[in-house]
């Protein structure tokens, strides 16, 4: 629906006001030939001209773009008050009743933000108060958010640094996975393994002073490329951590929300012998309105109070983002989204791996529910990552009108997550198109798949596109 209040400028002019009045950091999908989005509904987006898009990409549209029912109540409570929220309001505590609900019981504090990184900022400063400890260990790739304090605990941004010191009080350890990471599927017990490297970690900070105050890690890994984290991982990490004074986080910012479809969090993944001390959440809690939330225990949250400072936060939990909440988690008890995240997830993931079977290129299939990588490679054997492959795939499935993105350190991982009104019929569609792009690449660079293990010099000739962050991508 066209705006009543603005004019439509023609594209050329939008690229050129964005040129001339946004930071040149902030980076768009498809940079040499971006798409201008008018209006969105569903699990599709439109753009000037009413070309409909499938959207593979947007997990912050959780239950759909522009879901009616979320709409009303934006706009219904709009008109009768938004408001600081230090005034009483019913919305903030019905609110935070409901989600509660959906968390195990120790989880039972609630603190309202505008953003996923004002959240894990938030929650770093709950374990520094709460623990009296500085060190935090982070995982390899992980990205946390882009306030200050987190770009320090985001490998994923500062690893692109060259030039970059890393944080004395900050820890990296090795992302636990299992096709690409230090310990693989055919280690006897690589939870243990990448858990033990924790362990080791605690150990060195404490031969230097160090004492840690907090693990952080998004339950499954997102940015640095859909990890999988072996059961038990984080059960043993969490162990080892509160053993050395320092409590848990997890950031579900990304993964919450019932996406992964057996669980409405994607720690309780681990079973239900894990509870982490924070958890963290934003993008779909509001499908798409700023607003996110930290969750921890009564413990913490005392700690908190007796740091003597009060904390409030103007935005967070006002009456309309409130209403907002409680609409989104209506429609997804409603419409059964985590169950069609389930059924879904797994007739996906079943598609994907039967290209695994058809197609060289692909080396693992990973995922859980509507939380799907597809990471692809030159050489099964050496993995090396088939980076300028990826954003092929990625641009000619948008000359298809259909928009996925790919990630991971490589840039190699092919990411499925998109919004959980997600039909078997638009995997259909997807996989399809992939098919035939995968064949088309292959066929190009000579590769198939009784040679999967050997690379045409051909490729290094093929000229692509840059990727969507706006890097050349070229063959390694």
């Amino acid at each position: 629906m066209r705006s009543h209040y603005l004019p439509r400028l023609e594209k050329k002019k939008t690229i050129d006001l964005r040129k001339k009045h946004i930071g040149p950091s902030c980076k768009i999908f498809f940079s040499h030939d971006p798409i201008k989005i008018v209006q969105a509904k569903g699990q599709y987006m439109y753009d000037e001209k009413g070309q409909r898009y499938l959207d593979c990409i947007n997990n912050v549209a959780h239950v759909g773009h522009c879901h009616p029912d979320v709409v009303r109540a934006g706009a219904q409570q709009m008109e009768v008050l938004n408001t600081n929220s230090r005034f009483l309001h019913d919305n903030l505590v019905l609110y935070a009743q409901k989600l509660q609900a959906t968390l195990p019981d120790k989880l039972s504090v609630c603190y309202f933000v505008n953003s996923g990184s004002e959240a894990n900022d938030l929650a770093l400063r709950l374990a520094w108060q709460y623990t009296g400890h500085k060190d935090i260990i982070t995982l390899e790739n992980a990205y946390h958010g882009h306030v200050s304090s987190l770009i320090d605990i985001s490998p994923y941004k500062f690893h692109q640094l060259s030039d970059a010191e890393q944080n004395q009080y900050v820890h990296v350890a090795p992302s636990p996975d299992v096709y690409r990471g230090k310990y693989r599927a055919d280690h006897p017990d690589p939870a243990t393994a990448y858990a033990d490297e924790v362990k080791d970690i605690i150990h060195r900070a404490h031969e230097k002073g160090g004492k840690i105050a907090a693990f952080i890690a998004e339950s499954l890994q997102s940015c640095g490329g859909q990890v999988i984290p072996p059961v038990g991982y984080f059960q043993q990490v969490a162990e080892h951590v509160r053993k050395a004074g320092g409590i848990v986080i997890a950031d579900e910012v990304q993964v919450g929300f019932g996406r992964v479809g057996a669980n409405f969090w994607a720690f309780q993944l681990q079973g239900e012998d894990f509870v982490p001390d924070i958890v963290t959440m934003g993008k779909p809690i509001g499908n798409g309105h700023p607003m996110s939330c930290v969750v921890t225990t009564k413990e913490v949250a005392e700690a908190f109070t007796f740091s003597g400072m009060d904390y409030f936060n103007t935005f967070g939990g006002n009456p309309v983002s409130c209403a907002i909440g409680l609409a989104v988690l209506d429609v997804i008890g409603k419409e059964d989204l985590q169950g069609n995240a389930l059924r879904v997830g797994r007739y996906l993931t079943d598609l994907l791996e039967k290209q695994k079977e058809k197609h060289p290129l692909v080396g693992d299939i990973r995922g859980r529910g509507l939380f799907v990588g597809m990471e692809l490679v030159k050489d099964r054997l050496k993995l090396t990552p088939a980076t300028a492959e990826a954003q092929e795939v990625i641009y000619k499935l948008k000359e298809q009108h259909i928009l996925l993105s790919a990630d991971g350190p490589h840039r190699n991982v092919l990411k499925f997550k998109p919004p959980m009104c997600f039909t078997t019929e638009d995997a259909d569609l997807v996989v399809e198109n992939i098919d035939h792009i995968l064949t088309e690449i292959e066929e190009a660079i000579g590769l198939k798949l009784h040679n999967a293990l050997k690379v045409e010099n051909e490729s290094s000739k093929r000229k692509l596109p840059s990727d969507e962050n706006g890097h050349q991508a070229g063959y390694s």
